[in-house]
């Protein structure tokens, strides 16, 4: 996922964010943000596997 992507959608998430963390729920937009890096970084991770996959296997130097 892009960089700008990511901003725009925490801009776009900020305002509920917000309007939960003064209703004293504070603990449901922690827990939105952090699902929403967890499914950044899985995707991420998954792209590095397929990266590894399509590297050729590194060769042993005697």
């Amino acid at each position: 996922m892009k960089v700008s992507h990511i901003i725009i959608v925490l801009i776009i998430f900020a305002w509920p964010l917000n309007y939960l963390y003064q209703r004293q729920l504070g603990a449901i937009s922690f827990l939105l943000l952090a699902i929403f890096f967890l499914v950044i970084s899985i995707k991420e991770m998954k792209k590095l596997k397929e990266e590894d996959k399509n590297e050729p296997p590194n060769e042993k130097i005697k």
